[in-house]
C-alpha cells in the first residue's frame, strides 16, 4: 500500500509559485521548514525576510531553522471562537495557489509514484498559469516599469 504525499509550497504576494518540496504524508510540516526557506532563498536571491505560515509549521526548532537563514516565521492562526468560514490573512493566498494547481486533472489525485515527477507536474502548470502574463511582463522590460500597474 503506497503512502500519501505532502505538498509544501512556499508562493509569492500574487500567488505565483517560488519552491515545492514533496513529502511522504507522515512526515511533520515543522520538519520541512528548513528546507523549504533554502529554496525560496535560493529562487528569491535571499530577498524573503518574513513567511506566513499555517500552524503546522509551529515549533522553536523551525522558528530557529529558518531564522539562521535570515526569514523570520509568522503563523498565522485561527481564531478561539471560529463558527462558520474564516478568512485568514495572508494564507488565503497559498490557499489559492493550491486552487489554482487543483484545476489541472493530473494534479487533482496522487497518481505519480515518485515526488520528482510530482513536482515537476507542479512547475509545469504553474508556468502555463503564468504564461497569459508574460506579455505583461516582456513590456514592463521594454519600458523600464517595475509596477504592473504603473
Amino acid at each position: 500500500m503506497a503512502l500519501g504525499v505532502r505538498l509544501h509550497m512556499a508562493v509569492d504576494t500574487f500567488g505565483h509559485l517560488l519552491a515545492l518540496h514533496v513529502t511522504p504524508a507522515n512526515e511533520q510540516d515543522r520538519s520541512q521548514a528548513d528546507k523549504l526557506v533554502q529554496a525560496v532563498r535560493e529562487e528569491t536571491c535571499a530577498s524573503v525576510e518574513i513567511a506566513f505560515v499555517d500552524q503546522g509549521y509551529t515549533s522553536d526548532t523551525a522558528a530557529n531553522e529558518t531564522g539562521e537563514h535570515g526569514v523570520e516565521l509568522h503563523v498565522v492562526k485561527l481564531p478561539e471562537a471560529k463558527r462558520g468560514f474564516v478568512l485568514l490573512p495572508r494564507r488565503w493566498v497559498v490557499e489559492r495557489s493550491f486552487g489554482w494547481a487543483a484545476r489541472f486533472r493530473r494534479l487533482a489525485r496522487a497518481y505519480e509514484k515518485l515526488p520528482q515527477t510530482l513536482a515537476g507536474l507542479h512547475y509545469v502548470a504553474f508556468a502555463m498559469l503564468m504564461l497569459p502574463h508574460l506579455p505583461d511582463v516582456i513590456g514592463m522590460v521594454r519600458t523600464g516599469q517595475s509596477n504592473p500597474s504603473s
